[in-house]
Order: C-alpha cells, then sequence, then structure tokens
C-alpha cells in the first residue's frame, strides 16, 4: 500500500499541496491536477492507484467528471474520494449516486483522510480471487467482470464490492451498521443510509435481468442475497 499513487485533483494550490506533504508523510507518491483537463492526463501518463477529487473545479465539476468516468470501461473500477465544502445530506448522496467511494468534508484533518484513502486501498485489493457463481450471476474478482447468464452487466466499484460480499455469503441477513463494516471499512464515518443509495443502484443493475430478486431486504433486519424467493 505504502507505493500506491494518488491523484490529486484540487485548483486550490495551497490545499492541494498540503494534502500531498501528507501524502508523502504517509509515504505515498502522488500527483498533482488542477482541472479536469489535466487530470485526464494524468490518468493516462500515471495510472494512479486511487483519486482525490475536489467537487468545485474550473470548467466541470468534479462530480461529473465521475460520472463521465464510471462509463469508461477503462477507468469506471477507479477508486475515487470526493473532497468537498458541501456538506448537506442531499449532495452526499449525489456524490455516492454518481460512483465515488467515499466522501470528505471540508475542513478534514489529515490524518483521517489519510486513514480513508488506506481503507478504500485495502478494500480494493486482496482476498480469494476465484469466480463465484451464484444462479444466474457470475462475479470474476480479478477481473471485475458480473455476467448474468452470458450477458456482462456493468457496476460501480462500490456495487461491486458490495455483490461480491453478498455472493461469499449468501442466505445470510447483514444490518447496514455490518455492511458499513465489512463493505467500506471500519474507519469509514459515513451514514448508513449510504447502504441503501448503493443497494438501490445495484438493484438496478441486476433487477432488468434474470437477477431480479437476489437482494432481498429483510424488514427490521437489513438486507440478504439469496436465489430464494
Amino acid at each position: 500500500m505504502s507505493n500506491s499513487t494518488i491523484l490529486v485533483v484540487e485548483d486550490e494550490t495551497a490545499i492541494r499541496d498540503m494534502i500531498g506533504m501528507s501524502l508523502e508523510q504517509a509515504n505515498f507518491r502522488w500527483f498533482p491536477a488542477a482541472s479536469v483537463e489535466e487530470a485526464r492526463s494524468r490518468l493516462v501518463n500515471d495510472a494512479p492507484d486511487l483519486m482525490l477529487l475536489d467537487w468545485m473545479l474550473p470548467g466541470t465539476s468534479g462530480l461529473d467528471f465521475v460520472r463521465q468516468l464510471r462509463r469508461d470501461e477503462s477507468m469506471r473500477d477507479l477508486p475515487v474520494i470526493m473532497l468537498t465544502a458541501r456538506d448537506a445530506e442531499e449532495d452526499m448522496i449525489r456524490s455516492l449516486e454518481s460512483g465515488v467511494d467515499d466522501y470528505l468534508t471540508k475542513p478534514f484533518s489529515t490524518r483521517e483522510l489519510i486513514a480513508r484513502i488506506k481503507t478504500v486501498l485495502r478494500r480494493v485489493g486482496g482476498g480469494d480471487q476465484a469466480p463465484i457463481t451464484i444462479g444466474p450471476l457470475t462475479l470474476e474478482p480479478s477481473s471485475h467482470r458480473v455476467r448474468v447468464g452470458e450477458e456482462e452487466i456493468a457496476l460501480g466499484p462500490t456495487e461491486f464490492r458490495l455483490l461480491l460480499f453478498f455472493m461469499r455469503h449468501p442466505e445470510r441477513v447483514f444490518s447496514r451498521e455490518q455492511l458499513l463494516d465489512q463493505v467500506w471499512g471500519r474507519n469509514v464515518y459515513i451514514d448508513n443510509r449510504t447502504v441503501d443509495v448503493h443497494i438501490r443502484r445495484l438493484r438496478k443493475a441486476l433487477e432488468p435481468r434474470q437477477a431480479e430478486g437476489l437482494i432481498q431486504t429483510v424488514r427490521g433486519a437489513g438486507y440478504r442475497f439469496s436465489t430464494q424467493l
């Protein structure tokens, strides 16, 4: 993890340099970008392991940029942490629904930022890479591919990790708190409703196909992945 490379997309030089210094102290390599255009070039040339992205950028906003990335097959699995002064609940939900992995409001402590980066990087790496098939679904951890029958479907990185966790633990009920701990990590302090946002996105991707009904709500308890109705 200490060799991981972080792309910092922030147009305010003082904030960008402060983040960069903290990353260096934590033994991360980092590259700066002051705009979406510069970030695109960095993504191609430097292949970062994670991107820290400011919401308010000149030209294209960070939110629109994430949406574009999640439609790009080569970039859709890149972990993204959104940095923003916008702290309203609807802004957090919009950010998560766009495909970001975590959301941190300014001002923030650099210790919390580093902890969140490490948590996200741990979450996206490692583990058993053997394909999993349950019912019509096949998930390949090593290639981040999901198929329903012969049809491949596109999932954002958080929805992929959520589905991977469910498929590794079928027929078990998990509360929102348990899913946050297992999928997002214990060091990530976000609202329980974050789980509901990503469950909705996962269901939207699965339900038009043969995989309808696999993600089940258990009233008063949480969610379950099951092939049994």
